[in-house]
């Protein structure tokens, strides 16, 4: 079977997305959302290993509106590039990127059945908690390492449904006094910091840690199976 969907977004516009597919019962859906590298082959597996745990994963191609088929590495020309495609899709007229997660959403709740989870990884973390903020059908978002949602005006936003945010506190790009801060904005988020830099969950980057992947790899299959199954 093809991995790969197309999404129908409210206002036309087709977004692909990659599915994997639980080999038995299905326990619900998850939406997993990229970094600034595309649905590239970690993201892939990180979706992979959503549906062994029993999830229909989908991820969309959050590029999709302004450039498709990317697939990024993880050196500093890749990180230009990828910093370059994010800043263009940020600049779309809304919703913009929105209405792809909002599809990823209902086709993930048609085509599983069940309910429908969200996580998202640097890039993909900030758009998972406007997505738990500003999106319908979501029962539960996990954002990891969200750049910018430690803001003030993300961290004003009101989230519809339970949110589980894992943090880094060498993370260059998220000060620790700012995640302090979105903590007491936010006292009905579960926040959790590791010993890790940021990217700590991707095993491709330099910035892989291990020990902190798998702690929040099992608070977050855990926070999925109170509040999605």
């Amino acid at each position: 079977m093809d991995p790969w969907t197309d999404l129908h977004a409210a206002d036309g516009f087709t977004c692909p997305a990659y599915v994997a597919r639980p080999t038995g019962p299905t326990r619900g859906a998850v939406v997993v959302l990229q970094e600034i590298f595309g649905v590239n082959a970690h993201i892939r597996s990180v979706a992979d290993g959503y549906a062994a745990a029993g999830y229909l994963a989908v991820a969309p191609s959050t590029f999709a509106r302004v450039q498709t088929g990317v697939e990024l590495g993880y050196t500093e020309a890749d990180m230009q590039t990828g910093f370059g495609l994010k800043t263009a899709v940020e600049a779309l007229p809304e919703p913009g990127v929105m209405a792809d997660i909002q599809a990823a959403i209902d086709h993930a709740a048609h085509a599983s059945g069940g309910k429908v989870g969200i996580v998202g990884y640097c890039w993909g973390g900030l758009l998972t908690w406007r997505s738990a903020c500003l999106l319908e059908g979501l029962s539960a978002a996990v954002p990891y390492y969200g750049g910018g949602m430690t803001l003030e005006a993300e961290a004003a936003r009101t989230p519809r449904c339970p949110v589980l945010a894992h943090f880094a506190e060498q993370d260059q790009w998220i000060p620790l006094d700012t995640v302090a801060a979105f903590r007491d904005r936010q006292p009905g988020v579960e926040v959790y910091t590791y010993p890790a830099h940021h990217g700590f969950n991707c095993d491709q980057r330099a910035s892989y840690h291990a020990p902190s992947a798998q702690l929040a790899r099992e608070r977050t299959l855990a926070f999925l199976a109170r509040h999605v199954g």
